[in-house]
């Protein structure tokens, strides 16, 4: 499966990456500092021990994602390649994905006539054609590169041996949220990055075994609410028919 590693120490925030992203998904330029419906991946700095660190922000595209888990259309889906990929033609705008997503990524086009939902694709189309990411072609200093997952997990933990006090001991995305098919490399906290803190389990997993409980609880609350309107049923009869014998006519006499 196809992946992306971002090593932030080696990250000059040129925004090559930036720009490459806007020509790829012919996006208009912008100076915004947060991700919009119109600005896919960014760029942002937060203080390191030995001054600022670069960091990249954009859509994780999760092994099992959560925001497809939720799409009552399949307007989302996760494809074999890795990319996880919207379809605006069967999307029914409820944004449940925007809703759902751990990492606040997907956006929606709130002034577009014809909103659609809009985030990074993972290059979808040019991994079809045997290219790769084209943030990680542009990057002039190799802190995002592309490639086979397994080979650049090999390839993030080697540098975690070889030189342990410069980063933090953790591949970001190796384990989190079940698996992302973007690894991060941090000399940073990761939560300085707005990363959160996620188990290991699939997000959806969470989901489904807390809706695996609702039959149950569904039935046993069925159960009493049934009871009680027996009793209310029975306490009501009793007291027309207590009601029907205290208001008895009296016999009609005759002369």
């Amino acid at each position: 499966m196809h992946a992306i590693l971002f090593d932030n120490t080696k990250c000059a925030g040129c925004g090559a990456c930036m720009m490459a992203c806007r020509e790829q998904n012919h996006l208009p330029e912008t100076n915004s500092t947060d991700l919009t419906d119109k600005q896919f991946t960014i760029l942002r700095t937060a203080a390191g021990k030995d001054g600022d660190v670069n960091y990249r922000r954009f859509c994780m595209h999760c092994q099992d994602p959560t925001c497809a888990s939720v799409c009552p259309v399949g307007a989302l889906h996760k494809t074999a390649a890795g990319p996880v990929v919207y379809n605006a033609e069967i999307c029914l705008g409820c944004r449940y994905c925007i809703q759902a997503c751990p990492f606040s990524i997907p956006k929606y086009e709130w002034t577009a006539l014809a909103p659609r939902v809009r985030k990074c694709n993972f290059c979808a189309d040019r991994l079809a054609e045997g290219k790769i990411n084209a943030c990680a072609e542009a990057c002039p200093y190799g802190a995002t590169i592309a490639g086979d997952r397994d080979a650049l997990l090999t390839v993030a933990h080697a540098r975690l041996a070889a030189e342990p006090a410069k980063y933090v001991q953790k591949i970001y995305g190796e384990h989190d949220a079940g698996g992302t098919s973007v690894l991060i490399l941090s000399s940073i906290p990761f939560a300085a990055m707005g990363l959160p803190d996620l188990p290991n389990e699939a997000m959806p997993m969470l989901t489904f075994r807390v809706l695996s409980k609702i039959p149950p609880i569904v039935a046993v609350g069925a159960s009493v609410l049934s009871g009680l309107w027996w009793l209310t049923r029975r306490k009501a009869a009793v007291a027309r028919a207590e009601s029907g014998a205290g208001a008895r006519v009296p016999e009609r006499v005759l002369p």
